[in-house]
């Protein structure tokens, strides 16, 4: 059993994302908090194998972004779900904090 506290990962890093690993020795999933200051993209990607993630909003404005320059307005409690084949990226309006879970791993 594990606990972690997020607030101990609210940091930023000055035009640029902030990376935390909070779980990655997991067999089953990977879950990693990503901050965002404002104006940040965290471009669209996708990664050649099976699986499944979703990026869900914690604190801050901005958009999930995917394929065909595709945005949806994203807030606070809105959370993606998409295969992990699937194009995504993130662009922070303000500052953003994201959690980003992944099944299974990569």
């Amino acid at each position: 059993m594990k606990v972690l506290n997020l607030a101990d990962t609210n940091e930023f890093k000055a035009g640029a994302m902030k990376r935390f690993f909070l779980v990655e020795d997991s067999s089953y999933f990977k879950i990693i908090n990503f901050n965002l200051e404002a104006g940040v993209t965290f471009p669209v990607h996708s990664h050649d194998l099976d699986g499944d993630l979703s990026i869900q909003v914690l604190e801050g404005n901005g958009f999930f972004l995917a394929e065909n320059d595709m945005e949806i307005a994203a807030k606070p409690g809105d959370m993606l779900i998409s295969e992990i084949r699937e194009p995504h990226g993130v662009r922070a309006s303000t500052n953003m904090r994201i959690l980003v879970t992944i099944a299974p791993p990569i």
